[in-house]
């Protein structure tokens, strides 16, 4: 089967490669990939930016149907829609573990990084991974449930009360779900983003994110200011792993307000001004991933149509086409770009 593997680290070195189809085991649940989303952590990996175990096949954000399980698995059988999480093995002993904190497992192997992922015709995962799709999930919208879940995670890190002013910048794919979940918890939603990225900021208010603002056009201080009464936004979250935006976040924010970091920096070292966070008494989390208590209610946020991850998807192509995929990301046309597999 055909596969898109990278090959090495550095920029490129992604290929298309004929691969082994993979023998199920005991525990493991073997997938027939429907479709696979690109997330912005693999057009770092195409970039050299962000470090994978290599040879790999990339994509860790996928939906498909059972085809064959392991003989201790029960709870699933051949025929069932499903997504899986992306951790495929941990120590299981260390204390993250043991408390389901499988994102900061220091041991963890993850799909599509550690272990062959979903840009290809079929993949593993292990059972505990494993999510059947809800009745009104399609495999387009369910390919989006990683990172539903990582935004899930991610509001989850803040302490949002209704009507508190949450401010999200950056309206990528990861921007816009943020902007939904914090939303349905009731706060008032603004997603920010530049001239390039009318696209997304016409999606956001399709969505009816309550203000969708270009920072380069409106002055997102003042808006700001006038929702809260001069206080600042209450929560903001930095979905682009852009330096100035983290620097207007802090601005923005209210005393005592918090930044919650969700977007990954190209390089690990920034200048950050540590000086607001102390004067202002600003809290600092960061947001890494998701974990296992952030699937069941990204699939029941979509089966609600609470959250509507299927509305951001703009470009499908297949696995042999990653080129026009990646320049579609890279020039701004694409919101959320799908790949399916090749025979």
């Amino acid at each position: 089967m055909k596969a898109l593997v990278k090959k090495e680290p550095g920029f490129g070195n992604l290929e298309i490669v004929e691969v082994e189809e993979p023998q199920v085991g005991r525990d493991q649940v073997k997938i027939l990939v429907k479709y696979a989303g690109i997330c912005g952590s693999d057009i770092h990996t195409y970039e050299g930016h962000y470090k994978v175990k290599t040879p790999v096949t990339l994509g860790h954000e996928f939906s498909g149907e059972v085809v064959e399980v392991g003989e201790d698995v029960t709870e699933f059988k051949p025929g069932d829609r499903v997504t899986s999480e992306t951790t495929f093995d941990i120590c299981g002993e260390c204390r993250y573990c043991q408390t389901g904190d499988y994102n900061l497992c220091s041991s963890r192997k993850g799909l599509g990084t550690q272990q062959d992922g979903g840009f290809t015709l079929y993949l593993l995962a292990r059972k505990e991974s494993v999510h059947r799709l809800p009745d009104h999930v399609g495999y387009e919208a369910a390919a989006l449930t990683e990172p539903l879940a990582c935004c899930h995670h991610a509001v989850r890190q803040a302490s949002i009360h209704e009507g508190d002013v949450v401010v999200v910048l950056g309206p990528g794919p990861i921007g816009l779900l943020t902007a939904q979940v914090a939303k349905d918890t009731g706060a008032k939603v603004i997603i920010t983003g530049l001239n390039h990225d009318q696209v997304r900021l016409d999606k956001a208010k399709e969505l009816e994110i309550d203000h969708a603002v270009n920072t380069q056009q409106e002055d997102l201080k003042q808006l700001v200011e006038g929702l809260t009464a001069g206080y600042g936004a209450d929560v903001v979250f930095e979905c682009t792993g852009a330096v100035p935006a983290a620097k207007m976040g802090l601005d923005l924010l209210r005393k005592q307000g918090q930044f919650i970091q969700v977007g990954i920096y190209a390089t690990a070292e920034i200048p950050f001004d540590l000086e607001k966070v102390i004067q202002k008494e600003i809290t600092v989390k960061g947001s890494r991933s998701q974990k296992p208590r952030d699937w069941e209610p990204s699939l029941a946020l979509m089966n609600e149509h609470r959250v509507h991850a299927k509305a951001l998807v703009t470009h499908r192509f297949d696995i042999t086409q990653w080129a026009e995929a990646y320049q579609a990301i890279k020039d701004g046309e694409a919101i959320k770009v799908l790949l399916t597999p090749v025979d």
